[in-house]
């Protein structure tokens, strides 16, 4: 991809650094359109990152005095909106939390996303960086419903994903589990050769025939690796109930999803400062198990 053909939409001049830094290293957080290191490694390898007019590489270094200048994606102009009615749980002008149905994607290359609904689905921001398509700052699983974090502005976007690194956010989920199982635990099994951590307590349990108990959990993943809670679950011999990829082989319910729920956020609002602990009803198809009294 020629830059030359392109718009640019911001330039920086580096300050005098104290050390070289690797341009991939420096520019997450300095640019207000690029939010990650992965975005920004993403923007070099298409040709969309120059050095002093220069086409810019991962591996370059930095010492102050260049001049960076980012183009605009052509893909950019051509993004795709879609209209999904969603429950909007909290919002300012900085961030938003929806509760997220089940059965859908969050974000990927498929259209009906909830990322490519939240330009309809939220207000504008007001703000000075405040962003033309607001983003998802974590995932939630296909089949999981709850509370989904949204960065309005792109300032936002990097801070919630540092406080997110920094461990610096809460996220509490409700499931049903199957099997007798301990009253609470820590698990620690290595998910994809990766360190995990999750801890779990046991709310309520009810009597079974068929599953000989299901179990009304709260779940905390310390860690964030993909189906973390399902695969966790399933390794101490408590499935979540409705998992058709990690239940026990007979024991699937089918027809309903997965009973997996996340059901609460706690973090300190990156600009009001003030702590905010947002949560959300019990689902539908866990309470007539489990109902709230």
């Amino acid at each position: 991809m020629n830059s030359t053909d392109l718009e640019i939409i911001e330039s920086i001049v580096i300050p005098i650094l104290n050390n070289r830094e690797r341009v991939s290293d420096y520019l997450p957080g300095n640019f207000n359109s690029i939010y990650s290191k992965k975005g920004v490694k993403k923007a070099i390898k298409r040709g969309l990152v120059t050095i002093n007019g220069k086409k810019a590489y991962t591996a370059d270094y930095v010492f102050g005095n260049e001049r960076i200048d980012l183009f605009q994606s052509p893909l950019a102009k051509k993004r795709k909106i879609v209209n999904i009615i969603l429950e909007i749980v909290y919002e300012d002008d900085y961030l938003a939390v929806i509760n997220k149905p089940a059965g859908i994607l969050v974000s990927g290359n498929k259209k009906y996303t909830i990322e490519n609904a939240l330009s309809l689905a939220l207000e504008k921001s007001k703000q000075q960086d405040g962003l033309l398509f607001p983003l998802p700052i974590h995932r939630l699983d296909y089949p999981t419903s709850g509370l989904l974090l949204i960065g309005k502005t792109s300032r936002s976007v990097i801070l919630l994903n540092k406080m997110f690194e920094n461990k610096e956010i809460i996220k509490n989920y409700e499931a049903i589990t199957i099997g007798e199982q301990k009253d609470q635990g820590v698990i620690n099994t290595k998910i994809d050769n990766k360190k995990s951590k999750t801890t779990f307590k046991v709310i309520k349990r009810l009597n079974s025939i068929r599953y000989k108990n299901l179990n009304l959990v709260e779940l905390i993943p310390h860690t964030g690796r993909t189906h973390q809670l399902r695969i966790h679950m399933s390794k101490i011999g408590n499935p979540i109930f409705g998992d058709t990829k990690y239940g026990i082989e007979g024991l699937i319910s089918k027809g309903n999803g997965i009973y997996l729920q996340a059901s609460k956020l706690t973090f300190k609002h990156p600009f009001k400062e003030k702590v905010l602990e947002i949560s959300i009803p019990r689902s539908k198809k866990t309470s007539k198990l489990f109902p709230k009294k």
